[in-house]
């Protein structure tokens, strides 16, 4: 199989886990709203939207935005410190409908999660999905139920010019994308090869 990265659509390809952001620039209510819509229009299970998010925006309420950026770990707050909107992605375990166990939970909600950030791309905003933070100092601080599942922080904003990075940070920036040969994931009519 040929790949044509030019039949991709133009808004994936452009998606990137961007590091550099400009701590000035304040999202407006329309933006934000953007973005909550266009993850709430994602597929899921019995149409269930298991997903919750838990929104911080730094220039409404610093305080708040400070204390979520404490539940990032160090590497991540080096660049994130400049993103003024964070996002938890998080979701409920049970159905709505039944209050059965939704074992769907985690992809509807990843999918939730992937069009929130297509969105921003859109927009022209930056945005980066990150797994490095303390879900249990999350859950205290904030009052988060016990039995909701946290999957990932998303840092979202203008983007900065690349040189308001440290020099590792612009290298790792800069790094060409790359993935794996596409038939290394992709098996036809049966599985083959292996997955490593």
């Amino acid at each position: 199989m040929v790949q044509d990265i030019a039949t991709i659509s133009p808004l994936i390809t452009a998606r990137r886990s961007g590091l550099a952001y400009d701590p000035d620039v304040e999202l407006t209510d329309l933006q934000i709203t953007s973005l909550c819509e266009a993850a709430h229009w994602a597929p899921s299970c019995y149409g269930d939207e298991p997903w919750q998010f838990v929104v911080w925006n730094k220039h409404q309420n610093n305080d708040a935005w400070q204390q979520a950026l404490d539940c990032l770990v160090p590497g991540n707050q080096t660049w994130a410190q400049n993103a003024p909107l964070f996002f938890l992605t998080a979701s409920s375990p049970k159905f709505k409908h039944n209050d059965k166990p939704n074992r769907w939970q985690s992809y509807d909600t990843g999918a939730a999660a992937l069009n929130l950030c297509l969105q921003a791309t859109h927009l022209g905003l930056v945005n980066h999905q990150m797994g490095g933070f303390d879900a249990d100092k999350l859950k205290q601080i904030f009052h988060i139920p016990d039995e909701i599942e946290c999957w990932a922080m998303i840092a979202i904003g203008a983007p900065a010019d690349i040189n308001t990075l440290s020099a590792d940070l612009q290298e790792r920036a800069l790094q060409a994308r790359s993935r794996r040969p596409l038939m290394s994931n992709f098996h036809h009519h049966g599985w083959q090869g292996q997955t490593k």
